[in-house]
């Protein structure tokens, strides 16, 4: 590794849960896809919140609650300047990327689309982008149109332009696959769906912590992620919706502070973003995911994505001789993720075995099962890297793996 890259490594030292064994074997933690750890700032950050400022936001007029309010407010400012939107009421706190989605299906979609409109997905998608897409179709008659993808899991470009028309209403697109570790071509894809008068949405889970994101230099509509994808607290989300859609939506539910003046006559609703976080939110979890923004912009994006680059690559070259190993997903452009079967071994099995010696991956369906569907077959197993793994996590991976099978074959 360059210094530089080696300087990066260094920051698992600030991992607390990287530092124990598992069934008497060093943790290697390779489920970075499902959920990644926390950095003890984190987790002091929500330690001191609970023991020093715990009380209600938007409230009181106690100190407390002036406190705590302060943070909560300041951890959307910090979200705004991440993503870059243009204003903090542009950020809607959710618990996590399928609530983002599911309120924009609740309140844009039932407002807009309607029986003989079309939605657009892509075949790689999350079932949070699918799921409430159908459930909207069956309520109002719309209909749900998938672009196809090739061997290599990427997106049939050819194919979308083809397949969005005057009928389509809004695109739903995955910035990255979570079972492929595609990163799609989004700029592209919004420019050719504004084009035609079609809003965007994308699933950001799993790019927001590995690709810089600049919701208005992509000229996206809504962006949606999670904390817990991020090295933040679980149960907390972001919608990023421009604030024109966001005026002009209903609430998506009620209570809370989302009312400005509630009467048995009627009730007038809360300005935004105010307008869609009823009832009292995630405080916690808002002021962890502020934290581990501050991390995440202290190391820098675009070093820790050149550094993740340099892990995939030696993975994949090292995966790649082992005897057997069909890798899933091997498009041009991809972010740190490795999905891969092995000829007479089940991806459950390969788990637990790496398990038992301390190694931590996915196996299953990754909760893309049209993906799976698509390369014929049940599950995959899958490793995916963030910045805190390093050469000698992936060389005991290779080793567990290799012995692994020794066993199963």
């Amino acid at each position: 590794m360059t210094n530089s890259f080696k300087s990066i490594s260094q920051f698992r030292q600030d991992f607390p849960i990287l530092k124990q064994d598992v069934n008497g074997k060093p943790l290697v933690y390779l489920g970075n896809g499902a959920t990644t750890q926390k950095p003890q700032i984190v987790i002091d950050t929500l330690r001191e919140y609970y023991e020093q400022d715990n009380a209600n936001v938007h409230r009181g007029v106690h100190t407390l609650s002036a406190r705590a309010t302060d943070a909560y407010e300041g951890a959307r400012t910090k979200v705004k300047n991440f993503i870059n939107a243009a204003s903090e009421k542009e950020i809607i706190f959710t618990r996590g990327t399928t609530d983002s989605i599911n309120l924009v299906a609740s309140s844009y979609g039932h407002a807009n689309i309607g029986q003989g409109d079309e939605i657009l997905v892509t075949a790689m998608e999350h079932h949070s982008n699918i799921v409430p897409w159908q459930m909207l179709c069956q309520r109002t008659g719309a209909t749900l149109k998938v672009i196809p993808i090739n061997q290599r899991g990427e997106l049939l470009f050819d194919e979308f332009k083809q397949l969005i028309s005057e009928r389509t209403k809004l695109l739903a697109i995955v910035h990255v696959s979570n079972a492929l570790g595609t990163i799609n071509p989004i700029e592209e894809m919004i420019t050719i769906a504004h084009q035609n008068g079609v809003p965007v949405l994308v699933d950001g889970a799993q790019a927001i912590a590995h690709i810089s994101v600049d919701v208005q230099k992509l000229d996206i509509d809504f962006y949606a992620f999670s904390g817990h994808k991020m090295f933040g607290p679980t149960g907390i989300g972001v919608l990023y919706g421009k604030q024109a859609l966001l005026d002009a939506m209903p609430p998506y539910q009620g209570g809370g502070d989302m009312i400005s003046v509630v009467s048995f006559s009627g009730t007038t609703y809360n300005d935004l973003p105010y307008k869609f976080e009823a009832g009292t939110p995630n405080i916690a979890g808002v002021i962890g995911l502020g934290a581990a923004i501050d991390y995440l912009s202290a190391i820098g994006l675009d070093n820790i994505a050149a550094y993740e680059h340099h892990l995939l690559d030696v993975l994949t070259k090292q995966a790649q001789n082992i005897d057997g190993l069909r890798i899933i997903g091997q498009a041009e452009h991809k972010t740190s993720i490795l999905s891969f079967l092995i000829d007479g071994a089940h991806a459950a099995d390969i788990g637990e075995l790496l398990d038992q010696q301390g190694i931590a991956i996915r196996a299953g369906h990754h909760c893309a099962m049209p993906v799976m569907e698509f390369f014929h077959i049940n599950a995959s197993a899958r490793a995916s890297l963030a910045f805190y793994n390093n050469e000698e996590d992936i060389s005991r991976f290779i080793s567990a793996l290799n012995s692994s099978l020794a066993l199963l074959r």
